[in-house]
């Protein structure tokens, strides 16, 4: 049976259903809308090129350097860098690291899996013995505690594939602000339909990650592994960093018997689609980092718009930080669409059904978030 029209959702978000239903997205669409999202997305961009760059450093030059203190340094080492970097006019790195370990802490998708697998401990342990031929110290160290190491190689694996996550993502949002600057992105469903098209085209990218040690080569995660992009790099990410990541130190108590902080993962909503933008610019709470980093890369009718509020550049992390979760509400929309179990343009009166059961179990995760938030123009 054909249906050509849908029974009205009774979800209190019932709403925004209906807006994904007729083509649009988790985020009204309006000029405003649009011009924050993809300003901070083209700000976004330079930042996640650092990102990526120096993950992928970390993780290719500073294999099992267990005190790699030039790290955020990408082998360039000098005074200048150094008095820049302890003076923190640079990039924020640890920011990057922090969604790492959200990723990997969290969990999902086939990389988790294969890091538990005999062929990883294999090819880990392999590259492990030839890294430390000559550290008989560490070797012995090995013989004490023989998880060490490859927990080591673990984390360095995310490190790799969130590196090669965000240099795809770089990528996509670069051209989707050179697409608005050519008048081709107009509306915020355009906005969707870019991320979605870029997420679809990169969804079977192979996820590797292979290290040189002493001129050869050794995978750690094959070609041979069945990692792709998508599955086991984006979905696993929004997940970790999007929707559960970690409470922040400082706001909230980590002693168990405070009972702050649930002691189910699964039911953490600390992600950036929850985060309190008010909290930004407090010590400690890492969304400041990014914000502070995107800050200097703003475009300039992205600077414009925000000076027209009353208090000008005082609040300016937090206007920035309300932005940047407007953009991931559109990352989301795409995500969520392009997961969908069929065509959200389908006419089929089953296929609607499964369609919406999908959609409203998305709205229940999102009820708590900083989706209604966003539906009128409020911090």
């Amino acid at each position: 049976m054909v249906s050509t029209t849908r029974k009205p959702s009774t979800h209190p978000l019932a709403e925004i259903i209906d807006r994904l239903e007729s083509g649009g997205a988790l985020l009204p669409d309006s000029a405003e809308n649009v011009l924050e999202v993809v300003g901070v997305l083209k700000s976004y961009a330079v930042v996640l090129d650092a990102y990526w760059r120096n993950l992928t450093y970390i993780s290719e030059n500073q294999f099992l350097v267990l005190f790699p203190f030039y790290k955020y340094f990408n082998g360039d080492v000098s005074l200048p860098k150094l008095l820049k970097h302890w003076w923190h006019d640079r990039i924020n790195y640890e920011f990057a690291e922090y969604c790492m370990k959200a990723m990997m802490w969290h969990g999902g998708g086939g990389l988790d899996k294969y890091l538990d697998s005999p062929e990883f401990e294999v090819l880990a342990g392999q590259a492990i013995q030839a890294k430390l031929k000559h550290n008989l110290p560490i070797k012995g160290l090995t013989k004490i505690f023989p998880e060490f190491l490859l927990e080591q190689v673990r984390q360095l694996c995310y490190y790799s594939a969130l590196g090669q996550f965000w240099d795809i993502m770089s990528t996509l949002f670069f051209d989707l602000s050179d697409r608005y600057d050519a008048g081709e992105i107009r509306c915020i469903p355009d906005v969707v339909a870019h991320v979605k098209a870029g997420l679809v085209k990169a969804a079977s990218v192979p996820i590797t990650y292979s290290v040189k040690i002493e001129g050869q080569a050794y995978d750690i995660l094959p070609k041979s592994a069945g990692l792709t992009f998508l599955m086991d790099a984006a979905v696993p990410y929004v997940e970790a960093v999007f929707l559960k990541s970690f409470p922040f130190m400082g706001t909230v108590s980590y002693n168990a018997q405070a009972q702050q902080i649930s002691p189910d993962p699964g039911r953490f909503n600390y992600g950036v689609l929850y985060a309190d933008p008010l909290l930004t610019g407090g010590a400690g709470i890492p969304p400041t980092l990014l914000m502070q980093d995107l800050r200097h890369y703003l475009p300039p009718y992205l600077k414009d718009f925000y000076q027209v509020s009353k208090r000008g550049e005082t609040d300016l992390r937090v206007r920035i930080c309300v932005s940047f979760q407007k953009s991931m509400f559109c990352v989301t929309t795409a995500a969520i669409l392009g997961l969908m179990p069929y065509a959200i343009e389908t006419a089929e009166a089953t296929e609607q059904q499964a369609n919406r059961k999908y959609l409203e179990g998305w709205m229940d995760q999102l009820m708590e978030s900083r989706l209604p938030n966003v539906q009128v123009c409020e911090v």
